[in-house]
C-alpha cells in the first residue's frame, strides 16, 4: 500500500477527529486512526465505540486498502513538518513508513479489518441547517448539561423537532437554557437526547465550516455531515424531564440592563461572596439596582450600585453568582432582561426585545435562600 498527501492536509483532518479518541480505550486499537483508501480517495476514521468521526480528502494513489496507524503518534509527527508532500508506504517489515523531505520515520499499525464497524442508520429522518445555526445552538446550550452519572438524561442536549420551530433544551437542575429556531422545522414531531462529547467536538469543527449540516436520525443514532465529514453518536436513552413546566409563566417583575455592565459587576462582586454558596443578592428598588456579596467566615463584603430599567414591586433575590456569570457569557446579545416573580422562584434571563431575529433564548436560573 502506498500513497502521497499534503501534510498540513493530513494534520488537519487527523486534529478534527483526534478528539473522539479516549485517552483510557477499552479496545486498544481505538487508540489508531483507521485509513481507508480508494484509489485517489482517503477515508480516516476515529471511534470511541460510542461516537464515530470520519473525514475524507485526496491523496494520490493508485491503490486500494484499509490499515490502522497511532493516532497520537501520527499526529505529534505532523504537527513537526513544515507544508510538504509526505509518501506513506507499507513495508514487508510490519510497519509504515513516512518518507519525508529529510528523512524516514517507521511506525507499528494494526489490522484495518480488526476497527469496528461503523453504525448505519437505517429508518432516519433528516433535517438540513446552517452551521452556524447549528453553532448556535451548541454554544448557547451545551454549558448548561449536566454531569450527573445517575442522571444520564440530563448530561446532554435534548433536541425538540417541530413543524413550526427547533428546540435545544439543557438543563442540571440547577440551571436551564432553551434556544428555540423559528426559521427551522420538519414535517414529522421528534425528539433525541445527544451526547455532550461529540457535540463539543462539532463545536469546534463547526466554527471554521460555512456548509450546511445534515442531520439524519432515528431512535438510536444521530449521524452529522457536512464538508466530507460525517459524525455518528449513540443517542442517550431515557426520557427527557418535562423542562417546560419549571419554566415560570408569570413574571411581573422586569429588569432591562446592558449585558457587560451587569455581566462586569457580577464578577466584581461575586469574588467577596461566600466559596461555598457563591451568593450574591440582587436588591431592586425602583431604577437602582443594588449587587451585594458577603462571606461572613472571612468578613468580606462588596456591593455596587447599577441603574437599570425596571418594572414591577420592589424585590429582594439571591442567585449563585457562578451560574449567573456562565449564562451572561454564553449570551451574545447587548441587551438583556432578567424576569421575575417571587425571590423563591426562579429567575429567567433572555436577550431583549431589541436584539432578536429569528432564534429564541430562555436562561433560566434557581434562587438561593438569602441569609438575612
Amino acid at each position: 500500500m502506498k500513497f502521497i498527501v499534503s501534510s498540513s492536509s493530513l494534520l488537519k483532518q487527523l486534529q478534527i477527529i483526534s478528539g473522539i479518541i479516549n485517552n483510557n480505550n477499552t479496545l486498544p486499537i481505538l487508540d489508531n486512526f483507521l485509513f481507508e483508501i480508494e484509489k485517489n480517495n482517503l477515508t480516516i476514521t476515529a471511534s470511541d465505540l460510542e461516537s464515530t468521526f470520519s473525514t475524507k480528502l485526496k491523496i494520490e494513489s493508485q491503490e486500494s486498502g484499509k490499515i490502522g496507524l497511532p493516532a497520537k503518534l501520527m499526529v505529534d509527527t505532523l504537527k513537526t513538518f513544515p507544508e510538504q508532500p509526505l509518501t506513506f508506504i507499507k513495508t514487508d517489515k510490519n510497519s509504515f513508513d513516512i518518507i519525508a523531505n529529510n528523512g524516514k520515520y517507521s511506525l507499528a499499525y494494526v489490522n484495518g479489518e480488526d476497527f469496528p464497524n461503523q453504525n448505519i442508520l437505517k429508518d432516519s429522518s433528516e433535517l438540513t441547517l446552517k452551521s452556524n445555526v447549528l453553532l448556535n445552538a451548541i454554544n448557547s446550550t451545551i454549558f448548561a448539561s449536566g454531569n450527573d452519572d445517575l442522571r444520564p438524561v440530563m448530561s446532554g442536549v435534548f433536541f425538540e423537532l417541530n413543524s413550526n420551530s427547533i428546540n435545544f433544551v439543557a438543563t442540571d437542575a440547577h440551571k436551564l437554557v432553551k434556544y428555540t429556531r423559528n426559521d427551522s422545522s420538519v414535517n414529522e414531531n421528534a425528539e433525541f437526547i445527544m451526547p455532550k462529547k461529540p457535540l463539543q467536538l462539532l463545536k469546534n469543527v463547526l466554527q471554521d465550516n460555512e456548509d450546511e449540516v445534515t442531520i439524519e436520525y432515528n431512535e438510536t443514532n444521530a449521524q452529522f455531515s457536512f464538508n466530507n465529514s460525517i459524525l455518528i453518536s449513540r443517542l442517550i436513552d431515557g426520557k427527557y424531564p418535562n423542562y417546560d413546566a419549571v419554566i415560570p409563566k408569570e413574571n411581573p417583575n422586569e429588569l432591562t440592563i446592558e449585558k457587560e455592565i451587569f455581566l462586569n459587576s457580577l464578577k466584581r462582586v461575586s469574588i467577596f461572596s461566600n466559596k461555598t454558596t457563591h451568593q450574591i443578592k440582587l436588591k431592586i428598588t425602583g431604577s437602582v439596582l443594588n449587587i451585594s456579596a458577603e462571606d461572613f467566615d472571612y468578613n468580606n463584603s462588596a456591593e455596587e450600585t447599577l441603574n437599570c430599567d425596571y418594572k414591577g414591586d420592589d424585590i429582594q433575590i439571591g442567585f449563585n453568582s457562578r451560574f449567573l456569570i456562565e449564562m451572561l457569557n454564553n449570551l451574545d446579545h447587548n441587551e438583556i432582561n432578567l424576569l421575575m416573580s417571587l425571590p423563591n422562584r426562579a429567575g429567567i434571563i433572555k436577550p431583549s426585545k431589541k436584539d432578536l431575529t429569528s432564534e429564541e433564548i430562555t436562561m433560566l436560573v434557581m434562587p438561593v435562600m438569602l441569609n438575612d
